[in-house]
């Protein structure tokens, strides 16, 4: 069976994934997230992911915002994109290349666990355009921002999807798409 590409990330009720200088201090701060129910969202993508790819800019964030003492994604292999690519760092491969083209060879291993897309939104589009996003689970959490960086950008093509589920856990609305 051939691996899915899913792509599982949160933005606004606006359609933002970050404010315009790439904060995303409103994920972290905000009490959406508390409530009677616990959020299994991530745990349950977790479990039949084995590999993550994300941008730079986001790959900073996580490493030196989020989680500086901790990284949370040693458990995966990890793809950086970049155009300075550095030294391999163990499970972390900085790959300075077309996102389409390493995902097209990450679909074609066999005996692996569905690839999960990280952000942002220039991996996103490219990655859309080409039709190789086969899940959307998007976490939409009650905030408007009113101007930041959009989950999908205007270099992303139309693209008609299904909804195969909506779900309310504490205040954010998770939405599954597939292609």
């Amino acid at each position: 069976m051939a691996r899915k590409v899913i792509l599982f990330i949160a933005e606004t009720l606006d359609g933002y994934i970050a404010e315009e200088n790439g904060n995303i201090d409103f994920l972290i701060d905000s009490d959406f997230s508390s409530g009677e129910t616990n959020d299994r969202e991530y745990e349950k993508l977790a479990r039949h992911v084995d590999t993550v790819i994300m941008g730079h800019k986001t790959y900073n964030q996580v490493a030196n915002k989020l989680s500086p003492d901790s990284y949370p994604y040693d458990d995966f292999e990890n793809y950086v994109l970049t155009r300075h690519p550095g030294e391999d760092v163990g499970n972390i491969h900085f790959f300075d290349g077309e996102v389409v083209d390493l995902v097209k060879g990450l679909k074609k291993e066999s005996a692996k666990k569905d690839i999960w897309i990280v952000g942002g939104s220039s991996i996103i589009a490219p990655l859309v355009n080409a039709d190789l996003i086969d899940t959307y689970q998007i976490g939409i959490v009650p905030i408007v921002l009113g101007k930041g960086i959009p989950l999908f950008s205007e270099k992303t093509n139309f693209k008609e999807l299904t909804l195969e589920s909506a779900k309310k856990v504490n205040g954010i609305s998770y939405l599954e798409y597939t292609k």
